[in-house]
C-alpha cells in the first residue's frame, strides 16, 4: 500500500454511538498524543450515524463530529476513509459494511454475530476491493486474541483453543459457584447490574459464544466452519445442585468455546484424506479447580491456546465495556491508519476451504453425569449396567441423600464418546430407573 500521508489525518465515519462508541470518542480524546505518536498521523471522526439525532447523550461526541441519520453520508462521502460499525444487528450492519467496500473504505466492526453468519462473503469483497477489514473488538473485548492468531502465532499449527468467551453467563456461574445462588436469582443480578440484557437469550444460551468461536476457527485454521453446523449449548435452568456436587469433585462448572484437531486412536486427527478434521462446540464443562480457566471470575473472559511451537498460551482479560471494547477498536483504526496490508483472515487467498466437521456424537470425553433415582436396592446395579452395556467405564460415583424428589447418583466417567453417553442414558430411562431427565456434562 502507499506510504502514509502524515499530514493527513485518518478521518473514520461511527455508525453507532452506544456504550463503546462513547468509550472511542473518550480514548480518541485522551489518548490523542500517543495515537499520533503511534499512527504517524491524527485520527478523526467526521460523522456519527445514529437513529435519533434529537437523543439525549451522556457521552460528549468526538471533536468536531457532526450527527446525521443518513447511513450515505458515511458511505458515500469521500473524505471518509475508514467506517466503523458499531450498530450490531445483521441486515443493516451488512448493508452498511457492503456499501462502505463498494465506495472503497476500509472497515473497523466489532460485530460477531454478522462477521460468523455472514462473514465470509464480507472478508471475499474486502480481499477483492483490497480493503482492511479489522475486528478485534468483536472476541473478548480487551483480549488481543484475533491479532494474536492473525499474526503472532501464524508460524505455529494450533493444536487447540478453548475459552470463556461470554462474559455475562460467566457472572451467573460465578455468583452461582461462590454465593450459592440460584440460577434466576444470579440471572436477576446479573441484569440489574448491567451485565445482562433484558432478553439474556444470546448470551445463556451460547449463541453470543457460538459467534465469537466461528470467528477464532477461521483464524485457528484457516477453514470456513459454517455456524449453523456448530453444536451449541447454554446455561440455561443450570442447577446449582450441579454446582455444588462438582465442587466436591474438585470442579466449577464453566460455559466453554471449545475447537481442537479430533484425535483418533489409531492414526491422528487426519482422515484418510489427510484433512484435519475439527471438534468444536459452546457447551457447559467441568474445569479442576487447578486450572486457570476455572479461575476465571465474573465477567472476565479467557482463552487458552495450544500451539505447538509456542505451547501453551493462556490470555485473560475484560470481555466487555465502554473503555476495554474501544481500546480494541482504536488499535483496529491506528492499523489502518499505519495503513497496513489488508490481512483479514490471517490466511493469503480469497476463498476458504470448508471445515472437515466431527460429527457431536463422536465427540470423546470423560462426563459428569447427575440422575435422580429411587432410594431402593439394585438401583445403583442398574444404572451401572446401563453404563456397562455401552462400554462405558466410571471413574467414581457419589450417592448424596434424598432431595424430596429423589436421590441423586454423581458419576464421573472415564473417556468415551457421546454417542456412548447418550445410548447409557436412554438405557436408564427406557428401563425406568430415573424420576427426571439426567444431567451430564462434559469434563474437560
Amino acid at each position: 500500500m502507499s506510504k502514509v500521508n502524515e499530514s493527513k489525518p485518518l478521518v473514520a465515519g461511527l455508525a453507532g454511538f452506544g456504550t463503546v462508541g462513547g468509550g472511542l470518542a473518550r480514548l480518541l480524546r485522551e489518548n490523542a498524543d500517543i495515537i499520533r505518536r503511534r499512527a504517524g498521523r491524527d485520527i478523526v471522526v467526521k460523522r456519527v450515524l445514529v437513529r435519533n439525532a434529537q437523543k439525549a447523550r451522556s457521552a460528549p461526541l468526538p471533536e468536531g463530529a457532526q450527527l446525521t441519520t443518513d447511513p450515505a453520508a458515511l458511505t458515500d462521502d469521500p473524505d471518509i476513509d475508514v467506517l466503523v460499525e458499531l450498530i450490531g444487528g445483521i441486515d443493516q450492519a451488512r448493508a452498511l459494511i457492503d456499501r462502505a467496500l463498494d465506495q472503497g473504505k476500509h472497515i473497523v466492526t466489532a460485530n460477531k454475530a454478522l462477521l460468523a453468519e455472514e462473514g465470509l462473503a464480507l472478508f471475499q469483497k474486502a480481499e477483492r476491493k483490497k480493503r482492511i477489514l479489522r475486528y478485534e473488538a468483536s472476541v473478548a473485548g480487551a483480549i488481543p486474541i484475533v491479532q494474536a492468531l492473525r499474526e503472532s502465532l501464524t508460524g505455529n499449527r494450533i493444536a487447540s483453543l478453548m475459552g470463556i468467551l461470554n462474559g455475562t453467563s460467566n457472572y451467573i456461574l460465578s455468583e452461582m459457584t461462590s454465593n450459592g445462588l440460584d440460577f434466576d436469582v444470579a440471572l436477576r443480578q446479573a441484569q440489574e447490574l448491567g451485565y445482562a440484557e433484558a432478553d439474556p437469550t444470546l448470551d445463556i444460551d451460547g449463541h453470543d459464544a457460538a459467534h465469537k468461536l466461528i470467528l477464532l476457527i477461521r483464524l485457528a485454521y484457516g477453514v470456513n466452519y459454517p455456524y449453523t453446523a456448530l453444536c451449541v449449548r447454554g446455561i440455561r435452568g443450570l442447577s446449582s445442585l450441579d454446582i455444588r456436587l462438582a465442587r466436591e469433585f474438585g470442579y466449577r462448572i464453566k460455559l466453554i468455546g471449545q475447537v481442537r484437531e479430533a484425535r483418533r486412536p489409531k492414526d491422528g486427527a487426519c482422515g484418510d484424506d489427510g484433512v484435519i478434521r475439527l471438534e468444536a462446540g459452546v457447551f457447559p464443562a467441568l474445569v479442576h479447580h487447578t486450572f486457570l480457566l476455572a479461575r476465571v471470575g465474573g465477567v472476565y473472559n479467557a482463552v487458552r491456546v495450544e500451539a505447538n511451537a509456542a505451547g501453551a498460551l493462556f490470555f485473560h482479560g475484560r470481555g466487555a465495556g465502554d473503555l476495554p471494547t474501544a481500546g480494541a477498536v482504536l488499535a483496529d483504526l491506528l492499523a489502518v491508519a499505519r495503513e497496513e496490508r489488508p490481512n483479514n483472515t490471517g490466511f493469503v487467498g480469497r476463498e476458504l476451504p470448508k471445515a472437515a466437521i466431527v460429527p457431536p456424537e463422536e465427540w470423546r470425553s470423560c462426563y459428569y453425569v447427575r440422575v435422580m433415582v429411587q432410594d431402593a436396592p439394585g438401583v445403583l446395579r442398574d444404572i451401572s449396567g446401563c453404563m456397562a452395556a455401552e462400554g462405558i467405564s466410571v471413574a467414581q460415583m457419589i450417592q448424596k441423600t434424598d432431595e424430596g424428589h429423589g436421590v441423586p447418583l454423581v458419576f464421573m466417567t472415564h473417556e468415551t464418546s457421546a454417542q456412548a453417553m447418550s445410548d447409557a442414558l436412554q438405557r436408564t430411562v427406557d428401563a425406568g430407573l430415573l424420576k427426571e431427565p439426567a444431567v451430564y456434562f462434559r469434563v474437560l
